[in-house]
């Protein structure tokens, strides 16, 4: 029977690797090798790769990356938890607040950079006039790195908090009301309810969140690039931006390694994140 299943499994898995090992396999020839448009290829050994982690426009890239997601999963993590909390667990109510919650996430990522740029114009766009008529302060995003870098953060908190909301939610009415009961019984504060009850029972969700929501803040192209084209000067420009220029620009030796590079940081600091939050609520359900 085990057999029969796995022959219906089979097709559809050898699609799933055919698709993501034939690109990868090509983009690890080219890291191999220099090369350029219209020359040949000569091979390069591990020069492209070396290239790469000593380029310090690559490394600020990685760096700028980096931060950037540790603050949006900072923010968006105990926002989203904090949000489902709130929310009604039954009546009608419930299908509003999910429906209005789920519109963000439904906004294609390039129609979303449009929306904040058209918003962040300077003197024009809304966001603009608030803060020009009510703090009296220039919000210039193509002009000043903190408002560009600020917008990008704010965006992401805004089109994905949500996710997290969802998420959470899913999590808190799976939790049996029976152990909030017990935790009122001993007399269990909010806090060590939140605590030792609805964290550990969260965690596997988290882990989902968490995971979900690195790896995809990790990728981020289009909105830094249609607000303020990864600018003012580099302040906005992110790992998948860098990798994009180099492959537009024809280094294709140097791109396909930093494209691996970049693959192989993701996969590792997924396999840390997960590691972590595993192991850490192992250790509060103790």
């Amino acid at each position: 029977m085990k057999n029969r299943a796995w022959l219906f499994v089979a097709p559809v898995l050898l699609l799933v690797a055919l698709n993501a090992l034939v690109p990868i396999m090509a983009v690890i020839n080219y890291s191999l090798h220099y090369s350029f448009a219209g020359s040949a290829p000569e091979f390069a050994g591990l020069n492209n790769y070396i290239e790469v982690f000593t380029d310090p426009d690559f490394l600020g890239a990685l760096r700028r990356q980096f931060l950037f997601s540790f603050c949006v999963l900072l923010v968006q993590i105990p926002l989203g938890i904090l949000i489902a909390m709130q929310l009604p667990k039954s009546g009608k109510s419930v299908v509003v607040c999910l429906v209005l919650l789920g519109i963000p996430l439904l906004i294609p990522h390039t129609v979303v950079g449009l929306l904040w740029r058209i918003m962040t114009v300077y003197e024009v766009g809304i966001i603009s006039k608030i803060f020009s008529y009510v703090f009296d302060y220039s919000y210039r995003v193509t002009q000043n790195p903190v408002d560009a870098v600020l917008t990008i953060f704010f965006l992401d908190v805004w089109h994905w908090t949500p996710l997290v909301v969802l998420l959470s939610y899913a999590g808190l009415v799976a939790i049996p009301d029976q152990f909030y009961q017990a935790a009122a019984i001993d007399g269990a504060s909010a806090w060590k309810t939140f605590r030792y009850v609805t964290l550990p029972k969260l965690r596997a969700v988290l882990i989902i969140a968490l995971l979900l929501r690195f790896m995809d803040s990790f990728m981020i192209y289009a909105e830094p690039f249609i607000i303020s084209g990864g600018g003012p000067g580099n302040w906005n420009t992110y790992l998948n931006q860098y990798v994009a220029r180099k492959a537009e620009s024809y280094e294709l030796g140097y791109a396909g390694a930093a494209s691996i590079a970049y693959l192989y940081i993701v996969v590792v600091c997924c396999f840390i994140f997960y590691t972590i939050m595993t192991n850490l609520g192992k250790g509060i359900k103790r």
